[in-house]
């Protein structure tokens, strides 16, 4: 009988029995939290990790702990999100060396920042969380195996949030921390809905994982009450659901979903509500809309 996971499953338990020798898998922010714990998981169970980090030195430091061991025992890439030309420079690097993926886990973002701009004069969060990530992964798809799968990872903070495409770097919009992170995760999964529906006749699905920042860490750093029902995960625990839509779960029933606590989330617009995605995440006309500003902000089409 089919294992059942939930929201303290962690990524250990989720791969338990799965073996991923002769699987290639890059992970985005591998220089602390998830990022690492991610690639700890996956290199455990015997797959082969590339991992990116914007500081190298803070990575290997992280992965040596994580491994307790002398050496990183996985391969790392230079690459600032927050710099196209750093971005543009990790892609190329990964492509000359024409190793395919498996799997892409694109994890890698900050959150809640002061107003400020990326080194292209985005705003941060934007930029960095979605334009980064739509320049990288779009980049490497020529890597991909087919059957290959995406893993972006968003969060409950796209309920705070719909994109604003008129006003991304919030030009006329007076700024918000958590405003700002709400529309890059709600970007983060209009990309994934826009990319599954350009390479699902490729076989390779986009899935959308849940990473550990709940609503009550925006609600905490606001100032608003807590309560809700929501509990701070553990690291290995906000790992999970990154794991399970790349490696456990069907294709078939994650590609495009919104998953959470592993497992498929329903499309909730109650905004009293804390569960749930919100239909404004997952609509396509949107995606394709975002889609289109992203490539004339970036400078470059991706004819996928």
């Amino acid at each position: 009988m089919a294992k059942t996971f939930g929201a303290e499953s962690t990524a250990d338990e989720v791969l338990e029995g799965v073996n991923l020798s002769g699987k290639r898998v890059l992970v985005t922010g591998t220089s602390a939290g998830l990022g690492v714990e991610t690639a700890r998981s996956l290199v455990a169970h015997g797959a082969t990790v590339v991992g990116t980090a914007r500081d190298l030195s803070k990575a290997q430091r992280a992965i040596k702990e994580a491994f307790s061991q002398g050496s990183a025992p996985i391969d790392l890439v230079e690459a600032d999100l927050a710099s196209l030309k750093s971005v543009r420079k990790a892609a190329d690097d990964l492509l000359s060396r024409g190793k395919p993926f498996d799997v892409i886990i694109a994890n890698a973002g900050v959150m809640a920042c002061p107003q400020g701009k990326t080194q292209d004069g985005f705003e941060t969060q934007f930029g960095t969380n979605h334009l980064g990530h739509f320049v990288f992964v779009n980049k490497l798809v020529p890597l991909l195996k087919s059957g290959a799968r995406i893993v972006t990872l968003s969060s409950a903070g796209h309920q705070i949030s719909d994109v604003d495409i008129e006003d991304p770097n919030f030009e006329r919009t007076p700024y918000q921390p958590f405003t700002a992170y709400g529309r890059s995760k709600t970007a983060n999964i209009l990309y994934a809905v826009a990319l599954d529906s350009r390479l699902k006749a490729r076989g390779v699905p986009e899935l959308i994982a849940q990473m550990m920042e709940r609503i009550n860490k925006a609600a905490a750093a606001s100032g608003q009450a807590q309560g809700q029902g929501f509990r701070f995960k553990t690291v290995p625990q906000g790992s999970a659901t990154s794991v399970w839509s790349g490696f456990v779960a069907s294709p078939d029933a994650v590609g495009a979903h919104y998953c959470e606590d592993c497992h498929v989330c329903d499309v909730n617009d109650d905004q009293n509500s804390r569960v749930g995605v919100r239909s404004y995440a997952l609509n396509l006309d949107r995606a394709n809309a975002l889609w289109r500003k992203s490539e004339e902000m970036v400078g470059e089409k991706f004819a996928l």
